[in-house]
């Protein structure tokens, strides 16, 4: 017996938030309506880039220009507030992608974590 097939929902998101993570291997990118329900994801290894090529800014360009066509002609997205997290060579690349389309953007928030003193030091080595 077959799997019934449901119709999918077809729904419009025009405001949203774009969360950026830039590591120094990759850029994920994805795209959460208001209450943070995602509605695309895109990484560079879904666009054919692999190993060393993934982590270069022009990979991440393609990897935001990809995610905000599929958001904007899928979804009509139209604007979104921005949350960038990591410090990886796809962050401002993909940032420059942002301003270069159609998509009106509300605030950028940078969320890197940073280590308030971090976890205790081994004890000092005795030989």
């Amino acid at each position: 017996m077959a799997p019934i097939k449901r119709a999918k929902i077809i729904r419009t998101v025009e405001n949203g938030r774009i969360f950026i993570t830039a590591t120094f291997n990759n850029t994920l990118v994805t795209i959460t309506d208001e209450k943070g329900m995602t509605i695309v994801v895109s990484s560079c290894g879904m666009h054919g880039f692999s190993g060393t090529r993934k982590s270069t800014p022009y990979a991440g360009t393609v990897t935001m220009e990809f995610a905000l066509k599929k958001a904007t002609e899928e979804y009509g997205f139209r604007k979104a507030d921005i949350f960038v997290k990591g410090i990886g060579p796809g962050r401002e690349a993909s940032l420059r992608a942002i301003r270069g389309s159609t998509v009106d953007v509300g605030k950028i928030v940078d969320i890197t974590p940073i280590p308030h003193n971090g976890v205790r030091p081994p004890k000092v080595r005795r030989v």
